[in-house]
Formats: structure tokens, sequence, C-alpha cells
């Protein structure tokens, strides 16, 4: 049944990229091991981190179902990474011989489309919050929450925190060193310990 979508799996290694700025893509990548990380940069070379693809993920739905609209980003192996692509045009067109098939894939493709949609909602969140510090507090809570525990650890080192809040990197580590003063949270790394306010 993969051969019909014409499916390919390809492996990359960390840092090399996947879809590169500029280029149209006709196809949607799963990644089925290690992650991606998908940055957009401004004229001056300045990055943000827009989204960080784990296992199960899917990326370039968008640009591959309008394929003539050119990727306004990088999407790059954030670790060595396996991907399976699948061709949009084949998945939109449905074979009657493998109808049951194609229902139950666009299914769980539109339950993967609404929960990237969950996740750039709550980098909106974030990122609507005025400060660095707000920022900052907004994402680690939300971790907390995603984690169940006051102890987690986040998916991003500090200059890919920097760059998914669109924060400088040094404002962004005064910062984290005042909370852990103000004794609001501890880290080791990108391990994270916050705590409850004492009122």
């Amino acid at each position: 049944m993969l051969s019909c979508l014409s499916a390919r799996e390809t492996t990359f290694i960390k840092d090399e990229i996947i879809f590169s700025y500029g280029e149209t893509i006709t196809g949607i990548g799963i990644v089925l091991e290690g992650s991606v990380h998908i940055v957009k940069e401004d004229f001056w070379g300045n990055a943000n981190l827009m989204a960080e693809c784990a296992p199960g993920d899917i990326f370039g739905e968008a640009y591959a179902i309008n394929s003539t609209e050119p990727l306004e980003m990088n999407i790059f192996a954030a670790s060595t990474c396996r991907i399976l692509f699948l061709e949009v045009s084949k998945i939109l067109t449905v074979c009657p011989s493998a109808c049951a098939f194609h229902n139950r894939l666009i299914r769980n493709l539109l339950t993967l489309v609404s929960r990237k949609n969950f996740q750039l909602n709550r980098k909106l969140e974030h990122m609507s919050k005025r400060t660095t510090r707000e920022k900052l507090l907004s994402y680690l809570s939300m971790e907390s929450k995603k984690a169940n525990a006051s102890t987690f650890t986040i998916p991003f080192n500090r200059q890919q925190l920097a760059d998914y809040l669109s924060v400088d990197r040094s404002a962004m580590s005064n910062e984290l060193c005042k909370l852990r003063d103000a004794g609001i949270l501890e880290f080791n790394k990108n391990t994270f310990t916050i705590f409850e306010k004492n009122d």
C-alpha cells in the first residue's frame, strides 16, 4: 500500500537539510525516528525555531498541498533521523481497491494536522507574552503540565529555546538566573524544576 502512495524512506544525519528555503514540495514528511527542526530566518540571518517534530509528527503538509508556494523556512535534521515521505496527490486521490486504507490514512493525517495546530497555538500563547520572563514562565509552565510533574526535561538547548521563544540568548540566560535566585525554579542543562509560589 505504501508503494501506491509513492512512499520513500530516507535517513538524514544531524544538521542535514531536508527541505530548504525557496523550494517547492509535493510530499509530506513523517518522522519515524529522531527529530526535525523547522527554522525561519530573517534577512539578517536571525533564526526563529518554529517547531520541533518528534517521531509521529508530520511536516511540510501546508506547502505540499499548495505545491506552487515556495517554502519560507528551512527544515533540517536536529538529530540523525528517518523520514517517510508521502506524495500528497496520491493521498488525496483515493484508489477504489484501497478505500478503507485511504480513509484511515486521511483520518490519521487529519489527527496529526490537528495536533500540529495545537502545538502552534501553544507557541503563539508563549509568543504573545511581552517579556522574556513571561515567555519563559509560559513555556516552562506548559512543559510541566505536559509532563504532569514539577521536574521535567525540555527538548531544546539554550540557543534553541531562545530561538523558539524569539528572545536574545544572553538576556534569556540572565532571566533564568534571576528566576533561580528568586526560588521560582532550578535547572541543570535542559532539565528544570519549578516551584509553587509562596503567598
